[in-house]
């Protein structure tokens, strides 16, 4: 798209050399004699290019009107040699740059385009912004239920303060959603947001992930690198599946919750840091709690305002609104033709147990509209995962037994080796097979006399 900029030059002569210049680099011009002939001019500029002394109102005048009605137009000053203060002070109030008489057209084409390319970076910056905090209104994270709606009234009244936050919900239930939610409303909202997923940082390189190292601190830490509580520093640390942190970890997040400080790993030096801190966990930390594989201290800390997110089974009125949304949001980003979907689809979806839930929903809708052949998804477009339903608790105590001969601690034993062997001996994976926390695994093992250490940073 074409860039307009405005000419404003009481000098006739060279006003019409800029306006032929920029003619001639491709750019729209408009030009004015004075500052109240580019006034009607100003909210179709790209870029305003002024003389600082015009015949009445003056280039600063104008500067302070086009920033009432655009604060991210750029507007370049033009000024005589003896007026660089001058320009000095505009630039205060401001202005982009200034442009001293006499000026080659090169250094004006210079000028010219680095403002541009200044403004098309703080539009982008803008529009991006715009965009993140649209995906997390609340009118992006679906749900009609009253439980949903219980839910965003609490994200409202704790989002402003910084109380720590305790999310608890099965995989998939919208924790990272709510998690951003509750950043986006706060006073932190443009400082930093740092996700740690402590499911996936390896026991032995949690503590120099999470509060960082110095130079030298183990083998191969060649340079100083900071942790991600000090890359949150001033936003807000979200710590998804915090059960899965390890005790000696966990001494160290109390310190953090409690004083605000740590050190690096290798360090004596104490940080000290402002960090809003949200967790998130898909276990039962209580169950964590009497199995002794998570802190009592710690837990009470975080759970200053616990928020429990329904699975998508618990509150079936919002599959229809999220299948709707999913149709809308993924049908443009596809390239598919489906606008809409039946109420007969909607149906065969409400019949089905969501094991995955709100993820698993997005996904079989991804994967029904690029399957889908027509402008309606139809149950025939459904392609739903063929996993068999749980059953119910009733159904489970009629069919319970142990296998003959064994105890109940002999089968669980034997389902957790079975699990170390699939898993190839790897803790993380295993205790992901069995639905435990990495740290309820590990009690299980020492309480079998199988756990083995993690190795070190040598």
């Amino acid at each position: 798209m074409t860039k307009r900029i405005l000419v404003v030059e009481d000098e006739d002569k060279l006003r019409r050399v800029i306006q032929l210049q920029l003619l001639s680099a491709g750019f729209a011009v408009d030009q004015a004699a004075s500052a109240e002939e580019a006034l009607p001019l100003l909210d179709r500029a790209d870029l305003v290019l002024t003389d600082l002394k015009l015949p009445a109102m003056s280039g600063q005048e104008l500067l302070a009107v086009a920033h009432r009605q655009d604060a991210n137009i750029p507007v370049v000053m033009i000024t005589a040699f003896g007026s660089v203060e001058t320009a000095v002070e505009a630039m205060k109030a401001g202005a982009f740059d200034f442009i001293p008489k006499p000026f080659s057209l090169d250094h004006l084409m210079q000028v010219v385009n680095k403002a541009l390319e200044v403004r098309s970076l703080r539009d982008e910056n803008r529009d991006l912004r715009e965009q993140l905090g649209h995906r997390y209104q609340f009118d992006n994270i679906i749900g009609r239920s009253r439980a949903m709606q219980e839910i965003f009234a609490t994200v409202m009244r704790v989002a402003p303060t910084r109380a720590t936050v305790l999310l608890a919900g099965e995989s998939g239930v919208g924790k990272d959603l709510i998690a951003r939610a509750i950043h986006y409303h706060s006073p932190r909202r443009d400082r930093p947001f740092v996700k740690i997923n402590c499911t996936a940082i390896p026991e032995n390189l949690m503590e120099s992930e999470l509060f960082g190292y110095e130079k030298g601190a183990f083998t191969g830490a060649a340079a100083s690198k900071p942790g991600k509580f000090e890359q949150a520093d001033t936003g807000t640390a979200f710590l998804d599946e915090i059960g899965d942190v390890p005790g000696n970890i966990q001494v160290k997040l109390l310190r953090v919750l409690q004083e605000r400080e740590f050190e690096r790993l290798g360090s004596n030096k104490t940080l000290r840091i402002d960090v809003r801190v949200i967790a998130a966990t898909n276990v039962d930390l209580r169950a964590a709690l009497e199995q002794g594989t998570f802190r009592e201290d710690l837990y009470y800390r975080l759970n200053v305002v616990p928020i429990n997110i329904p699975p998508l089974r618990e509150r079936r009125e919002d599959i229809l609104y999220l299948a709707k949304h999913f149709v809308t949001k993924l049908a443009g980003e596809l390239g598919s033709r489906v606008t809409s979907i039946s109420q007969a689809a909607i149906d065969a979806l409400m019949q089905y147990h969501w094991p995955g839930n709100v993820r698993e929903l997005e996904n079989v809708i991804e994967r029904s509209l690029v399957l889908a052949s027509g402008l309606t998804l139809e149950p025939a477009d459904i392609r739903l995962d063929d996993m068999p339903k749980a059953r119910s608790s009733s159904a489970q105590t009629a069919g319970f037994g142990l296998p003959d001969g064994m105890s109940l601690d002999e089968y669980e034993q034997a389902i957790i080796r079975e699990a170390m062997k699939k898993a190839n001996g790897n803790k993380s994976q295993a205790a992901r097979l069995l639905g435990l926390t990495r740290n309820a695994l590990r009690y299980r093992l020492s309480q079998m006399g199988m756990d083995t250490p993690e190795p070190n940073h040598t």
